[in-house]
């Protein structure tokens, strides 16, 4: 039986009737006998105009036949009756999702959110979305899972639901000087009101009361600075409007050129200038200057990260995201599905060689988006590539930061190629290969604060482009430390199919 409880209000012989109807419909869907499955549902919908399941149904129904509108109405007529049916809710959700039209479906989404099925379920949509090379549908699904995991500002109640607690993130005082910076950029630019300075005293008054501690104390978030800051600390604050442009990739460079130097060139990197349009790139820069969405604080240093998920989304980013796509047929086209975007902020100088690590996917596109005039060094501030890449039986939290690193890339002779910092360069190449932020230092200030994008393609398990470049490591256990012959000859295969 379906799991969706049957509720209806008729006699006996009524509910029977319509109760053997509606399973003669279950069945009919099932078979994929449309035109059935609709008679029995009217013959029952005539018996009880108010059934719940046979609103659902039929709902279900005409969504498969493609009239929206109706099936939109269906599904609200049936949580009118029954507001407890958690499965039409979430065709309703998703529906609308579907048709863009997410404000209205971010009540339903709320009162899934204390489930942890439901959030899975709206994560589990984004992932289906970027696989399936609709980036559209992705942006607004992981759009509502930002707004439910951090919700907006200053509401307590939102569509009768409470809004989220404060995530488990801990205080640090580089993060609440950031947003103190953030909060008064957004007050000079006329997006915050005049009585929002009290939250930022609430704000410097925490700061002050931590640095007596030490500057890189970390704590949780609790007692007088829940209650100071519980309104915006990690809150959708203010999101700038990031539309899609004219062209978002400038036309001053050679996709065709950048894809040689990526395939033809070992270890597989390309480095491009001019990357954005000018519209682009401003566009941008403002919504990462502008947007409440620089949440993760866990990074030392005072580097801040944002995410997919969680809020580093947009209308032109997720353009950006396509044009690579087409401007790179070879390298990313087809093969590879966008996995993840996410952005880093520097806030406080960073030291050389403190970041080295390799990414998860097949091919990383990482690109710079702050002035130079901001960069006090410009032999630096970039990117340093390795000549190596991650064994592929590491895991995660092995190549992505581990003190194995090093010692490896000591062993393997690796030679790096350093890509200074310039604004609107972008660097693309082989995600496996270890790569680290170069030394940076940047004038201290708001809108000097060095702001890199990165785009990740694919998955490295399913790299076809370029052979293991480590050689054979006795202390990784030898031929271990190799792709196995299988996975390269796969992708030898898939290299000849592109």
């Amino acid at each position: 039986m379906d799991a969706l409880q049957e509720v209806s209000g008729q006699g006996p012989a009524t509910s029977a009737e319509v109760a053997r109807l509606l399973q003669l419909a279950r069945r009919s869907f099932e078979r994929q006998r449309h035109a059935d499955a609709e008679a029995h549902l009217t013959m029952a919908l005539a018996l009880d105009a108010c059934h719940p399941l046979l609103l659902h149904y039929l709902g279900r129904l005409r969504e498969m036949q493609g009239r929206h509108e109706d099936a939109v109405r269906h599904f609200q007529a049936a949580l009118a009756v029954d507001p407890s049916l958690a499965r039409t809710r979430q065709q309703l959700a998703v529906l609308l999702v579907q048709l863009g039209r997410e404000e209205e479906s971010l009540p339903l989404w709320r009162a899934e959110a204390h489930s942890k099925e439901g959030l899975a379920s709206l994560a589990q949509r984004v992932k289906e979305a970027l696989c399936s090379r609709d980036l559209t549908l992705a942006g607004r699904y992981a759009a509502i899972a930002a707004e439910l995991r951090w919700g907006r500002s200053g509401t307590a109640m939102q569509d009768g639901v409470p809004v989220p607690t404060l995530p488990p993130i801990p205080l640090s005082i580089p993060k609440l000087r950031h947003d103190i910076e953030q909060f008064e950029y957004l007050r000079n630019q006329g997006w915050l009101k005049d009585d929002f300075i009290q939250t930022i005293d609430a704000y410097r008054r925490v700061v002050e009361g931590m640095a007596t501690r030490g500057e890189d104390l970390r704590v949780p978030i609790d007692g007088e600075e829940h209650d100071a800051l519980r309104d915006s600390y990690n809150r959708l604050v203010h999101l700038c409007p990031a539309g899609r442009v004219t062209r978002a990739l400038s036309g001053s460079w050679d996709s065709r050129t950048a894809e040689r130097q990526y395939l033809d060139q070992r270890p597989g990197m390309a480095v491009v200038d001019d990357f954005l349009s000018p519209e682009a790139l401003d566009g941008l820069r403002r919504f990462c200057l502008e947007s409440t969405i620089w949440f993760h604080n866990r990074y030392a240093h005072g580097r801040l990260g944002a995410f997919f998920q969680d809020g580093f989304n947009c209308p032109l980013l997720l353009q950006i995201a396509e044009e690579l796509r087409d401007a790179l047929p070879h390298v990313i086209g087809s093969r590879y599905p966008l996995r993840q975007i996410w952005g880093f902020k520097n806030t406080q100088p960073l030291p050389a060689g403190v970041t080295t690590h390799a990414d998860f996917a097949a091919v990383n596109v990482n690109f710079w988006i702050t002035p130079d005039e901001s960069n006090l060094d410009p032999a630096s501030g970039g990117l340093v590539v390795y000549d190596v890449d991650a064994p592929m039986h590491w895991d995660f939290d092995t190549y992505n930061g581990s003190d194995r690193i090093t010692p490896f890339l000591r062993r393997q002779q690796s030679a790096a190629v350093t890509i200074p910092y310039r604004q609107n360069r972008a660097v693309i190449f082989n995600s496996d290969l270890f790569h680290a932020t170069a030394q940076v230092n940047f004038r201290p200030g708001y809108e000097h604060h060095r702001i890199n994008v990165t785009m990740l393609y694919g998955d490295r398990e399913d790299d076809a482009h370029h052979r293991q470049l480590a050689r054979p490591d006795a202390v990784e256990g030898g031929a271990s430390s190799w792709r196995p012959a299988s996975l390269a000859a796969l992708r030898k295969t898939r290299s000849r199919r592109a």
